[in-house]
């Protein structure tokens, strides 16, 4: 199945439009960030690293500090700032905190038929991660447009958060192939419901 059209629950998105909005699609329809396993899949499907990087450093700490990011952004994507709300203020701050530190360093090298591959100067640690995802955040947060196009899915019970750069700024759901084939197939059965009546 291609990436961004999961059904099951262990399956991977990456079609928010962010990878910080990515990162917020782990929860639905329940906990996908349940092992280190999955955390390792995630990073580099969302192409936080090149995909032949060796992650058998992450542990479970890497886990615990991903999920932490991801309820932070949680709360700074779905609430407007206001002054003096704690929960807001609060996660500002650590976001803003991760973000301090420096990202994974990329650098261009010759593969074996002579074309430039990207890799990291030597393996990523979770504090480079969780930085270039905090960084992915501030970029949105900090940006009036992008910020304008956030949505949130209209499926059923859907709660993911996307980036709708669609022509028109029509999009609906958080995928078409998902929610939007849910609500299609809805559809159709209540007017059939309604020829039958």
């Amino acid at each position: 199945m291609a990436l961004g059209t999961a059904t099951a629950p262990y399956e991977l998105r990456f079609d928010a439009g962010r990878i910080c909005l990515d990162l917020l699609s782990t929860t639905h329809p329940e906990e996908r960030l349940d092992s280190v396993d999955v955390l390792r899949a995630w990073i580099t499907g969302s192409g936080l690293v090149p995909a032949d990087t060796a992650l058998a450093h992450a542990d479970t700490g890497w886990l615990l500090a991903f999920r932490e990011l991801r309820a932070q952004v949680d709360r700074l994507v779905r609430c407007r700032p206001r002054p003096g709300v704690a929960t807001y203020d609060l996660a500002l701050a650590r976001v803003n905190d991760l973000a301090r530190t420096s990202p994974p360093a990329p650098r261009a090298v010759r593969g074996e038929d002579g074309q430039l591959l990207r890799r990291l100067d030597g393996p990523p640690g979770c504090a480079a991660l969780l930085a270039a995802v905090a960084r992915d955040a501030v970029d949105l947060l900090t940006d009036p447009v992008a910020r304008a196009a956030l949505r949130q899915c209209e499926g059923d019970n859907c709660p993911i958060v996307y980036l709708d750069t669609s022509r028109g700024r029509r999009r609906r759901w958080c995928s078409s192939e998902v929610c939007g084939n849910r609500e299609r197939v809805a559809r159709h059965r209540r007017r059939a419901a309604l020829a039958r009546a």
